[in-house]
């Protein structure tokens, strides 16, 4: 794509980089889940997975393949005969197929990783993107660690893969290591000093390390990249991605020095991010740009006054742009099946009938318990239900013998696989003999990082809402939990995220190699 062209193509690795968030999985239902708010949202690219990593990925890329519909379908393939054809065979039945391929060309990557030198690495690219061109019409190339490569290698590498059949070049900043000037200059030197760059279209993968994810890609675009890949939320390795939200937005509200276009509608953010952190169980930040609680939140007399005089002057974008509405219904303990789902569209999700019917059920019970339903506590229902509508291990009663007096006892009944199986145990509290009950009918290794309370809402009966870390063989599993009982809440988070190791156990990866 021209760098004259004002379209920049959006290429959303979510489902790929941001599950390689250390806590995040995402099953195969949940997958597609989100790949189906992508194809309606309107993103051109979705890399879906690493086929290669497991049956688990390659599954859900070649089931994305099939379900969406407009949507290109990515798979990513290190510069190996296996992996480049265990990417095509995932998405052989994708609307125009793409296959991702990458390796790593920088000094360090290539002296301590690869133990390979410039003409090995040259030779590399040259056989994987040849092979995978043969396979599809439509070939990326990514140099691992772009941004520390050392630059006429680079042009070098470039030009090999432009030769070998890529359509599109992408320049990763893989270590979140450049800064927008730097990461201008690159792209540019790259579109003026290759003489065929004017036959491809180049990309921009940025991580966020210092901040800068979403500075640099735009650097990049105004260099003349041409696709932007990105994350919704900004998840992904360490520090995360640019995030998705951030880069259409900024274009959509700075047109007078960003003037570029993409297909995305940004009013199915609310909905995307809120979807995205429920699979997850990744919380998006208050203050998180666009798409946090507080994004359009006023609080100081003076901001509030200048809101009542006149919105544009401390909002440069409004909330229904991004999927925001005021809400209309009042929900309570009389409220129907309907108009909870109503209520759940307006804060963003859009509930399949059994995550309905779970849902609607918890919230009838909250409403028999508490005065008043806020919104949070409608959020934090639903972000339960959204984690547990498929999991192996279901919470069914939970009774706690706690006080200043006696032994702390749990007495717990779990739904393990469709087998439902009972304990009592004891604990130095009441929580710590929920977990030991847990891990009594449920036997693991996973050692506890975190165990975190807060309240949903204000007032002393407000739902709390606890978070739960784990950790195993070099896996890390966030769970979350809600209820007005903080310790069926616990067992709650507890249980979810020994649900999310399952997947990630299930997901067992040969070695996965960031781009």
């Amino acid at each position: 794509m021209s760098k004259n062209s004002n379209y920049v193509k959006i290429f959303d690795t979510t489902l790929r980089d941001g599950e390689q968030s250390p806590g995040a999985s995402m099953s195969l239902s949940e997958k597609i889940q989100i790949a189906e708010v992508f194809d309606t949202m309107g993103i051109d690219i979705i890399e879906a997975g690493f086929p290669i990593a497991s049956e688990g990925d390659f599954e859900a890329v070649s089931e994305v393949s099939k379900v969406v519909k407009n949507v290109q379908v990515c798979g990513l393939a290190r510069a190996g005969q296996k992996d480049i054809d265990r990417a095509g065979a995932a998405v052989k039945n994708a609307v125009n197929p793409r296959i991702h391929t990458f390796i790593a060309t920088s000094p360090i990557h290539m002296k301590f990783k690869l133990q390979m030198d410039e003409d090995q690495v040259l030779e590399a690219i040259n056989t994987s993107v040849s092979r995978a061109r043969n396979l599809v019409e439509d070939v990326q190339w990514s140099a691992e660690d772009a941004t520390r490569t050392d630059r006429e290698f680079l042009f070098k590498c470039v030009e090999t893969a432009i030769s070998s059949g890529a359509s599109t070049i992408n320049i990763p900043d893989t270590v979140g290591y450049t800064t927008p000037e730097e990461y201008y200059e690159i792209i540019d030197s790259l579109i003026k000093n290759i003489p065929s760059s004017d036959k491809v279209t180049f990309s921009t993968h940025c991580h966020n390390d210092l901040g800068l994810a979403v500075a640099n890609s735009l650097s990049g675009v105004r260099a003349g990249a041409r696709q932007i890949e990105c994350t919704m939320n900004g998840i992904g390795e360490r520090a995360g991605n640019a995030a998705l939200e951030e880069l259409v937005m900024s274009m959509k509200v700075r047109k007078d020095i960003l003037n570029y276009d993409s297909n995305v509608d940004t009013k199915l953010f609310t909905r995307a991010s809120k979807l995205v952190s429920s699979v997850t169980s990744f919380p998006v930040q208050f203050n998180k740009a666009i798409v946090g609680k507080n994004a359009f939140a006023h609080e100081s007399g003076i901001h509030q006054d200048g809101m009542l005089k006149n919105n544009e002057t401390y909002e440069i974008m409004t909330p229904e742009s991004v999927g925001l509405s005021e809400s209309t219904l009042v929900m309570g303990k009389h409220s129907g099946r309907h108009a909870f789902k109503e209520k759940a569209y307006e804060l963003g999700y859009a509930l399949a009938d059994n995550q309905l019917n779970d849902a609607f059920y918890r919230f009838k019970d909250l409403a028999d318990k508490k005065k008043e339903i806020f919104d949070d506590d409608i959020i934090a229902i639903i972000d339960d239900e959204f984690s547990s509508s498929i999991d192996q291990i279901k919470l069914v009663s939970l009774k706690i013998q706690a006080g200043t007096s006696g032994p702390q006892i749990a007495d717990l009944v779990l739904n393990i696989n469709n087998e439902e199986k009972s304990t009592i145990c004891e604990g130095s509290g009441p929580v710590d003999a929920i977990f030991n009950s847990i891990r009594n009918l449920f036997p693991h290794k996973a050692d506890l990082q975190l165990y975190q309370v807060h309240a949903v809402t204000q007032g002393t009966d407000a739902q709390a809402e606890v978070s739960v870390r784990l950790h195993e063989d070099g896996k890390t599993v966030v769970g979350r939990g809600a209820d007005t009982d903080t310790l069926v809440a616990s067992a709650r988070a507890y249980i979810g995220a020994l649900n999310r190791l399952i997947i990630k156990r299930e997901k067992a990866n040969p070695d996965f190699i960031e781009t």
